[in-house]
């Protein structure tokens, strides 16, 4: 299992990310940049793909596009699901492994926004994803995905550390109105590019005292530019764009740099060939 499929997880996943991005602006703007996109390619559906607890999804359904959801965790689709009847809205949230996820029909635009891709923790799991998703796209259509520039002093570190090194990450009020405080013990492998390791939960009584520990694991792998376009290449696509972060700064296409220059997210825009 993976960090996510928890329902411990799930129910509180809105309200760290609510504290974690308030100090970490590289999903500032995030919301509006899927829904620029929407709106360029989506005139023929989008599916929102490792759609979690639906921030994107419902964001652009309440804005009147035509969308589906799907995760591979049945935990953050029941959350959506839930979130998505209480703003009254009607939408087709599917719980399915992206990498033979079907949903009967073809849309214009798959959305794999902020770490989804990268929780595919193996090449060959990215090859099948990327493949399965191009026939889930109409001639044409488009697939954007996040990764980022891997960053050495960051890697070097994470190669150090051992399952017990955790390190403090945030606090923040949980589902049931207790403080929490979450711990990271992140390694890195630079064989198989995966990042493993466990977050650590600790929930807090009004007196100050620990009243319960939980332990989940994550496991997500990094992937190099050159790496991206050859992926891509292979399984169909062509790359369009690359976005730095969401606020509409493009990268070079011929960069291939292996190391980050920038600690923001890549956004990648591929068109489907054929």
């Amino acid at each position: 299992m993976d960090l996510h499929d928890y329902r411990d997880v799930a129910e509180n996943y809105d309200r760290y990310l609510e504290v974690m991005y308030a100090h970490d602006d590289h999903h500032e703007h995030f919301q509006e940049f899927y829904l620029d996109l929407a709106r360029k390619y989506g005139a023929g559906g989008v599916v929102d793909v490792a759609c979690g607890t639906g921030a994107v999804l419902l964001y652009l359904a309440e804005r009147g596009i035509d969308v589906d959801g799907t995760d591979l965790s049945e935990e953050m689709c029941r959350v959506a699901a839930k979130k998505a009847e209480m703003m009254g809205l009607r939408l087709n949230i599917m719980p399915a492994d992206m990498t033979v996820f079907s949903s009967g029909r073809k849309y214009s635009l798959a959305i794999i926004a902020r770490s989804g891709f990268m929780h595919l923790p193996t090449q060959e799991l990215q090859i099948r994803a990327l493949t399965n998703l191009r026939e889930q796209l109409l001639p044409g259509g488009i697939l954007t995905l996040n990764t980022f520039d891997p960053w050495p002093p960051m890697q070097a570190q994470q190669m150090q550390t051992t399952p017990e090194d955790y390190a403090f990450r945030l606090e923040y009020i949980n589902s049931a109105g207790n403080r929490e405080k979450i711990y990271n013990a992140i390694t890195y492998d630079p064989y198989s590019q995966q990042m493993s390791g466990n977050w650590k939960f600790e929930e807090y009584n009004a007196a100050g005292e620990i009243i319960g520990t939980r332990i989940r694991p994550l496991l997500m792998r990094q992937t190099t530019r050159w790496e991206m376009h050859l992926l891509a290449k292979l399984c169909g696509f062509e790359v369009t764009d690359i976005y730095r972060g969401y606020n509409g700064d493009k990268e070079d296409l011929t960069d291939l740099s292996t190391a980050a220059k920038y600690r923001s997210n890549l956004i990648w825009i591929l068109r489907r060939k054929g």
